[in-house]
C-alpha cells in the first residue's frame, strides 16, 4: 500500500536529527520526496546521514525479502572468511568440486571463486530465483570462457553460496547473524525464521533468501559506509570494503558491478540522474534498493511489499525519488 504522508516510521533505537537543518540538508525537497514515495507503492523509506536519521516513512520495521539484496550481504560475509583464510579468491570449481546438475565441462571448472564474485564465471548453466531481465540477457551456455565476460547471473550467485557452506561449513544465515548482524546491532533479523534455502529444480545450488527490515538494512550500509566498521571494531575488512565496491566490470547505463555490489561509474547508477563518485547499492527487483553515498555520509534504504502481487517501483521511479532526495543535500 501507498505510505500516508503523516505516518511516523518506528526506526527503533536509530538516533534522529531534531530537522533537516540540523544536518544542512534542505526541507523543501524532502517534504516533497515524502509526498512523491506516499503516491506510489513504496512500503519504506528510509535515509541516514552521518549516523542518524534525517527522513523515515512507512513500514520500515517490517520485514520483507530482500530479493537480490541477499548477494551483496553474502559478499561481506565472504571477504570475512577470505581474511580468515577460510575461502581462496583463486580456487577454481574442479579445486572445491563444484559441478551442477547436467555437468559442467573442464573449461567452466576453471573459473574461480572470484569469477563467481564479480559475475564473471562463464558459466551458463540453467538456475533459477531468477527475474525476467536475468533471464533475457543470458548467453548461451559455453559461449565465454571463464572471467571473460561479466553477466549478472544467478548461477554464479547461488553457486557461490554452495562454495561459502563447503568452504566454512557455516550456515549462512546463521554466520551472517552472528559475525554482522550482532556487531551492526541488527535488531530485527533471526536467522532461522528469515533465512531460507531455495531449492531449484535445475541446479543443485540454492538461493539463500533474506528477509530484512529497512532499518536493519541502514545499519548493513551504514557498516559499509563506515569502510566495515560498526561499534568500535572492524566487522568486514576495510580492504574487502573498498575491493568490494570497486568498478570491476562495465554495466552499461547501470554504472559497474564489484564483488556482488552496484557500482557508480561516471555518476551512473540509476536512470534519469548522476549519483555522487564512489556511491555503490545492493538492488533486489521490484524496488528493493540499499545505497550507500560516501560523498554524502549517506544510506538510503527503499522497500517494496513484494509479498503481494502488483506493487513495483521501477529503477526509474526510484531515481526519481532518489533526485529529490539530492535536490535536498547540502550544498
Amino acid at each position: 500500500m501507498p505510505v500516508p504522508p503523516h505516518e511516523t516510521a518506528d526506526c527503533g533505537d536509530w538516533p534522529w536529527w531534531q530537522g533537516p537543518e540540523e544536518a544542512g540538508w534542505h526541507p523543501g525537497p524532502l517534504a516533497e520526496l515524502r509526498r512523491e514515495a506516499a503516491a506510489g507503492d513504496t512500503a519504506a523509506l528510509m535515509v541516514v546521514a552521518d549516523g542518524r536519521v534525517l527522513h523515515a516513512q512507512g513500514a520500515v520495521d517490517r520485514r520483507f525479502n530482500v530479493h537480490s539484496i541477499r548477494k551483496s550481504l553474502l559478499s561481506a560475509l565472504v571477504g570475512i572468511h577470505v581474511a580468515a583464510g577460510r575461502i581462496e579468491l583463486e580456487a577454481t570449481l574442479a579445486q572445491l568440486g563444484i559441478d551442477d546438475a547436467l555437468g559442467l565441462t573442464e573449461r567452466e571448472k576453471l573459473a574461480t571463486v572470484l569469477d563467481l564474485l564479480c559475475a564473471r564465471s562463464g558459466v551458463f548453466h540453467p538456475s533459477g530465483y531468477e527475474s525476467p531481465w536475468m533471464l533475457s540477457i543470458k548467453p548461451a551456455r559455453h559461449s565465454a570462457g571463464p572471467g571473460t565476460t561479466w553477466c549478472y547471473n544467478n548461477w554464479d550467485f547461488n553457486a557461490l553460496g554452495s562454495v561459502f557452506r563447503h568452504c566454512t561449513g557455516a550456515d549462512i544465515f546463521e554466520d551472517f547473524a552472528a559475525r554482522i548482524g550482532a556487531p551492526c546491532g541488527l535488531s530485527d533479523f533471526s536467522p532461522a525464521r528469515d533465512g531460507t534455502l531455495v531449492s531449484l529444480p535445475d541446479s543443485r545450488h540454492p538461493a539463500y533468501p533474506f528477509r530484512m527490515t529497512a532499518r536493519d538494512l541502514a545499519r548493513v550500509g551504514q557498516m559499509m559506509l563506515d569502510g566495515g566498521r560498526a561499534a568500535g571494531r572492524q566487522v568486514v575488512p576495510a580492504d574487502w570494503v573498498a575491493a568490494s565496491v570497486a568498478p570491476v566490470s562495465e554495466a552499461g547505463y547501470r554504472g559497474a558491478y564489484g564483488y556482488m555490489w552496484w557500482v557508480e561509474r561516471a555518476g551512473l547508477l540509476f536512470p534519469g540522474l548522476l549519483v555522487p563518485p564512489g556511491s555503490f547499492a545492493a538492488i533486489g527487483v521490484r524496488g528493493h534498493v540499499l545505497l550507500v553515498m560516501p560523498a554524502l555520509r549517506a544510506v538510503v534504504v527503499h522497500r517494496v511489499d513484494s509479498d503481494r502481487e502488483g506493487p513495483s517501483v521501477s529503477l526509474g521511479r526510484f531515481g526519481r525519488l532518489l533526485s529529490l532526495l539530492l535536490a535536498a543535500a547540502p550544498r
